[in-house]
């Protein structure tokens, strides 16, 4: 088994998503405290406390396996500022 067959190499589009979270995080912060997100083309399309869930209405919506859907915990404020 090669190397590349044992790491998933993620798409540009996965890290776009991921980076323009990163960029958007005080937004998400305010309308999804402790809660999961998933994002496609820069758009929370899933969101809630269940993973699974998050995951699966993600996956249907956009069309997409869920491996490819960045999902990310949105901390509550005292997580972060303890």
């Amino acid at each position: 088994m090669s190397l590349q067959e044992k790491v998933k190499i993620e798409s540009k589009a996965y890290w776009d998503d991921l980076r323009w979270a990163s960029e958007h995080s005080n937004e998400l912060y305010k309308k999804y405290e402790n809660m999961w997100i998933a994002i496609v083309d820069k758009k929370v399309v899933a969101y809630g406390t269940d993973l699974s869930k998050v995951e699966k209405n993600a996956s249907e919506k956009a069309g997409k396996s869920p491996d490819e859907i960045p999902v990310k915990y949105i901390d509550g404020i005292g997580a972060i500022y303890g």
